[in-house]
């Protein structure tokens, strides 16, 4: 799964492009709306550098400007459009997702891995509600402290693996969160051999979710789907008795159908 990489010290690394996506991912849930002074300090640029990419990001129709302050515009959303209409598989993956739930009657998703963090690509949701946050397409959370981010580090080579755990900034979000990269490391490798991932109320508490790889038929790693679920609802033994070979079995359905 290694990939050679450019480093910003290569000749062929386009810096104000990579500045410019640094400035569109500094807006998120937590700052929607930004000034000019706080577009600087998230990116780390000076002002000078940082009004340059708004203007120019406004001007493409990327962000929008009100009086003093900068907020994406709509048009952002055809970036992550080239992302689900490059892959056409998720639309046989959405499917696979709904069966899940309307078979457990739990919400099912699909995760990729990017940095730190997994983000959700595909999601089928049950009407409960399980997590504090609303979890929906494009969602990022940590991939240390989720089941769908365990079983996709596991995919990883030991080099690759290494390289995420010496970055990696484990945050305790409850009493039951593993904050300590060996122990960590250990939950990634044993997921690995036993080829499925439990995060047990680490990220919220109550919720309990599990995981397993998603291949296509020519053994390409596609993401990770999931089944999250309530821990005062849904014991461990149902959860790997009775959901693991559910998801086992759609996971084996998804490698025989995406090409």
């Amino acid at each position: 799964m290694h990939e050679d990489i450019l480093g910003p010290e290569s000749r062929d690394f386009v810096t104000a492009l990579a500045s410019g996506l640094e400035v569109i991912r500094a807006f998120d849930s937590e700052h929607p709306r930004m000034t000019l002074s706080e577009v600087a300090t998230r990116t780390g640029m000076n002002r000078a550098k940082a009004r340059r990419f708004l203007l120019t990001l406004h001007s493409l129709g990327y962000v929008r400007k009100q009086h003093r302050y900068f907020e994406l515009a709509p048009h952002v959303l055809h970036l992550g459009y080239a992302f689900l209409s490059a892959n056409n598989y998720r639309g046989v993956i959405q499917q696979y997702l709904e069966d899940i739930t309307t078979e457990i009657g739990e919400s099912s998703s699909l995760g990729v891995l990017d940095g730190e963090d997994v983000i959700y690509v595909a999601r089928s949701a049950a009407k409960h509600r399980l997590m504090a946050i609303t979890l929906s397409v494009g969602t990022r959370l940590p991939a240390a402290h989720t089941s769908l981010g365990r079983i996709l580090l596991a995919q990883l080579d030991s080099e690759e693996l290494e390289s995420y755990l010496s970055k990696v900034d484990l945050t305790s979000y409850t009493d039951k969160t593993i904050t300590d990269i060996d122990e960590l490391r250990n939950q990634i490798i044993v997921a690995r051999q036993q080829g499925y991932a439990v995060a047990d109320q680490e990220l919220d508490p109550g919720l309990r979710s599990l995981a397993v790889p998603a291949y296509d038929a020519k053994h390409h790693l596609i993401g990770a789907i999931n089944v999250s679920t309530n821990a005062a609802r849904v014991d461990m033994d149902t959860l790997l008795g009775v959901y693991l070979p559910i998801m086992q079995k759609k996971a084996a359905q998804i490698r025989l159908n995406v090409n």
